[in-house]
């Protein structure tokens, strides 16, 4: 498992301002290295191999010792009394305020005079100073509590992002000299073969040298289905294999893969904190010196206002708008909510670069998408060869040639089609011309391969009717003459239909843009309902009229590979890159990552993105609520240091078990 601890206290001089430690700060994660022994286990922290009968001891003690001493006080008044009740009452202090004032005096001593621990210390010990002893005992036990409930809290947003990190396996079977030996997979290199049994993970990216296997990618993608890999094909760390041995060629180290690069990404994303996290933090740094005053105010004004002024009624009312005041449910509750939007996106296969997106996605009025491999498959086949006075067969040999300088999708259906046909035939001088296609000389002829702009661009006169063409097509030319077509054709993806309909559902304008002709273009945004369709686009084009719906108000979510878009993703409020596995610049260049190619994610990273918003503004408005009504009765004398403790501890627990309940959500 990954070096995973839970930090004990929080830095005065940490940036972010908080008074108390928040969920951030709690959790940390360290994937640079998975082994940090020599032997290569693992070792957790120290909170994970703390029994969880000692956790919990010390808040037992003090709980048994406070009801008995209550109940002494009831019915022995005789024997319970000082100093008796203060020193049984200060033995159960001991157990859950000790560590709380020691922490304080660390904090002071750092220059944080107004930390959590500063509120809770003088609160209670000012309680014992005017005599209420059990009221003291019970502040500090029910803010221990809180604290225990806040770490079990944390603890499982951990155990859900841990679910993710634990893909990864410990060790490796790599063939060397002959022999099949198990080791640690960090130290095979690029070039050796490794074999991985059945119901085995898959540890570093490689290619496929056995005929076939089947894996499961839930891991990756979020999907639980069988995926079958073919000889040659690449498979990715977390996989599992399914069935038979499976033996793999590694092609990156075990800290370049795929995934380790996906797990570095979701490790930043607790760091990248959103405006709502921000403005609590530093509400919070200003708002505790503020009730620290008022506190002290509402013991001093009063003796120049109150004819019967008593110090301890006043002190008393002090002490419990100091305990009502601590923001803890709020810079502890958020950041947790946010953290658990984005494990619940994680295990639906979106990856989040920070919980700032979570909040972008609920502002998004507008889906821009692009079309081949978003809402299409990307899987192109050849459906007809249309030569010019030229030899199908030689037609498709020069353009296969030329295409297979290429990796677009298009070029590779060119090349699968043609098989062999062009392997004796030389190649030089390519050139890719953006938008339009390539350019080059194949067997001493320039040929010429792409779309009608391409020939425009050339001034080669072609057949007008090309253009009339549903399917996308491939028009060539040979020594500046044009010389036919090729038409091929895609297919829309099986989730596509009801993605747009879940986004129109959700009251977002939907927008294709692409460099196809526009007659494909207009058929597939008419098959699936979309609202605005743009094709012929260079990818100029595309930042044009991403510009034009941003002048119109709109807030804007580019979906795109990442990588060709990666101009337009720039401009976009928010930018998804669908099938991120694929590309290590698409996870570097998108805001938002889906795993795989199911476009119903979208809608999914929206709704995850409202649902983590939703319970952050319910948490922030119950505790600012709660908070005012007890502080303005406690300052008013009508509030006790019990309710005061009931309100505070109360309106924390609720809160973080709002916040916990996005974790279990389905979409």
């Amino acid at each position: 498992m990954e070096n995973t601890t839970l930090k004990q206290q929080c830095s005065p001089s940490d940036e972010k301002g908080s008074s108390c430690c928040t969920t951030d700060e709690k959790i940390t994660f360290n994937t640079k290295h998975r082994h940090n022994d020599d032997d290569g286990h693992n070792h957790g922290g120290d909170d994970e191999n703390e029994s969880t009968f000692i956790k919990y001891l010390p808040a037992s003690i003090s709980f048994m010792l406070l009801v008995s001493g209550i109940i002494f006080e009831q019915t022995d008044r005789g024997f319970f009394k000082y100093p008796i009740n203060l020193i049984w009452f200060g033995i159960a202090y001991v157990f859950v305020g000790l560590p709380v004032n020691i922490q304080a005096l660390k904090q002071i001593k750092k220059g944080n005079f107004f930390s959590e621990f500063f509120l809770m210390s003088i609160a209670t010990i000012g309680a014992f100073f005017i005599g209420q002893y059990s009221e003291g005992v019970a502040v500090m036990l029910f803010y221990a509590v809180g604290e225990l409930f806040q770490d079990a809290a944390v603890n499982n947003a951990k155990r859900s992002i841990k679910a993710l990190l634990d893909v990864r396996p410990d060790t490796v079977n790599v063939f060397r000299k002959g022999e099949l030996k198990t080791i640690n997979p960090f130290e095979v290199a690029i070039g050796e073969t490794i074999q991985v049994r059945a119901g085995e993970k898959v540890a570093l990216d490689g290619i496929l040298i056995s005929d076939s296997a089947s894996f499961n990618t839930a891991a990756l993608t979020g999907e639980s289905k069988p995926d079958t890999k073919k000889k040659e094909e690449v498979v990715l760390a977390g996989m599992i294999n399914l069935n038979s041995v499976a033996e793999i060629k590694v092609t990156t180290l075990f800290k370049d893969s795929k995934l380790s690069k996906i797990l570095e990404m979701v490790q930043d994303a607790t760091a990248r904190k959103s405006k709502t996290q921000l403005f609590i933090s530093k509400f919070a740094k200003i708002y505790t010196p503020i009730v620290v005053y008022l506190a002290i105010a509402i013991v001093i004004v009063p003796y120049f206002f109150e004819q019967n002024y008593v110090f301890s009624d006043w002190l008393y009312r002090a002490l419990v708008f100091l305990v009502i005041s601590c923001p803890c449910a709020l810079v502890i509750s958020i950041p947790l909510g946010y953290f658990g939007g984005i494990g619940l996106a994680s295990r639906n296969g979106i990856l989040f670069k920070g919980s700032n997106f979570l909040d972008v996605m609920t502002t998004i009025t507008a889906v821009v998408m692009d079309k081949t491999g978003t809402l299409t498959k990307g899987v192109f086949k050849v459906q007809k060869v249309v030569a010019q006075n030229y030899d199908e067969e030689e037609l498709i040999q020069l353009t296969a040639a030329l295409e297979s300088k290429s990796t677009h999708p298009i070029a590779i259906a060119v090349v699968q089609y043609a098989a062999d046909s062009y392997s004796n035939v030389t190649i030089g001088q390519v050139e890719e011309i953006a938008g339009h296609g390539l350019k080059g000389i194949v067997n001493g002829k320039e040929v010429l391969a792409g779309n009608v702009k391409l020939l425009k661009k050339f001034n080669i006169e072609y057949d007008s009717a090309i253009e009339t063409v549903d399917d996308t097509i491939v028009v060539v030319a040979v020594n500046n003459v044009y010389a036919g077509y090729i038409t091929i054709a895609d297919e829309i993806k099986e989730d596509a239909l009801q993605t747009i309909k879940s986004l129109h559902q959700l009251g977002i304008k939907t927008v294709m843009l692409s460099g196809d002709k526009q007659t494909v273009v207009d058929k597939v945004a008419k098959t699936l309902g979309i609202d605005t369709a743009f094709g012929n686009l260079l990818p100029e084009d595309k930042v044009e009229k991403v510009q034009e719906l941003k002048n119109q108000n709109y807030k804007i979510a580019f979906v795109g590979d990442g990588v060709n878009d990666a101009l337009v993703i720039a401009l976009a409020d928010a930018g998804i890159a669908m099938g991120g596995l694929g590309s290590d610049a698409t996870i570097e260049t998108a805001d938002i990552v889906i795993q795989n190619d199911q476009p119903r994610k979208i809608p999914i990273a929206i709704q995850i993105g409202k649902e983590t918003r939703k319970i952050v503004i319910q948490n922030i408005s119950f505790a600012f609520a709660v908070k005012v009504i007890v502080l303005s009765l406690g300052a008013g004398g009508l509030a006790t240091l019990w309710e005061a403790v009931f309100a505070d501890v109360g309106v924390a627990l609720l809160a973080i078990l709002n916040a916990v309940r996005i974790q279990k959500m389905k979409f």
